[in-house]
């Protein structure tokens, strides 16, 4: 009769990083509440299904300030998976973790550094530009955070695309398009024809509602502009 060895189960751990929508709330976090209220009525769903980190670096908060801010994003449906720059005291079982920005080792003294082993053949750079040949379907969300995004058709309502760098729509936008997403201020969004829900660039938004009517069906770009943001056509 033989006998079966059986492997020890193995408990592990990996680190991975994840990309996720930062939000930095301004005093009176009251105010801010009420603006996000307004994003909401304009963009419903905008934050489903996101992971977001909320940043309170800089805030003048009490720990009770801070607890109404965090009641008032659960009441609103903002779900939040982890807090930067807040007091760790005034972070319990209840609440999203505490997050930090990871910062590189000083140089040890001791040790000379190794050399950097040439690039092999088989790197493959990041891409720089993402390119969408179709149009983009109510209820499609389309994320690049690393630079432009490019669509060969429309974006229809209830569509939405993210862009760390600029957008270039060549075909109708009815949907909500983000450009900087990145804290990249100098985006920009183009689009043939003008419909938008809502256009923002580095965290700073228009609606529908304060689109100018001369503006609409028309080829247009949009930039920003202290810290507004501004439309015109293209000629």
């Amino acid at each position: 009769m033989s006998e079966t060895t059986q492997q020890p189960y193995t408990f592990r751990f990996h680190g991975r990083s994840f990309l996720a929508l930062v939000l930095k709330p301004q005093m009176p976090t009251t105010e801010w509440l009420a603006e996000a209220d307004k994003w909401i009525a304009r963009s419903p769903g905008f934050f489903s299904g996101k992971p977001l980190v909320i940043d309170v670096t800089g805030l003048s908060l009490t720990k009770r300030d801070f607890e109404g801010l965090m009641s008032g994003l659960m009441i609103r449906d903002i779900r939040i998976l982890g807090v930067e720059g807040a007091d760790p005291s005034w972070l319990g079982t209840s609440l999203p973790p505490l997050l930090t920005r990871a910062t590189p080792a000083p140089p040890s003294e001791d040790v000379k550094p190794a050399c950097s082993p040439p690039p092999t053949s088989d790197t493959t750079p990041e891409p720089a530009s993402m390119l969408i040949e179709g149009p983009v379907r109510s209820g499609q969300s389309i994320l690049f955070p690393s630079g432009d995004v490019t669509v060969i058709g429309s974006v229809a309502s209830g569509a939405e695309i993210v862009a760390g760098g600029s957008i270039h729509v060549y075909g109708a936008l009815r949907g909500r398009a983000i450009a900087g997403f990145n804290e990249n201020p100098d985006a920009r969004i183009f689009c043939h024809r003008l419909e938008a829900e809502l256009l923002a660039i580095n965290g700073y938004y228009s609606t529908a509602e304060e689109l100018e009517p001369q503006l609409r069906q028309r080829s247009v770009q949009a930039w920003l502009e202290h810290d507004a943001v501004k439309l015109a056509t293209l000629a």
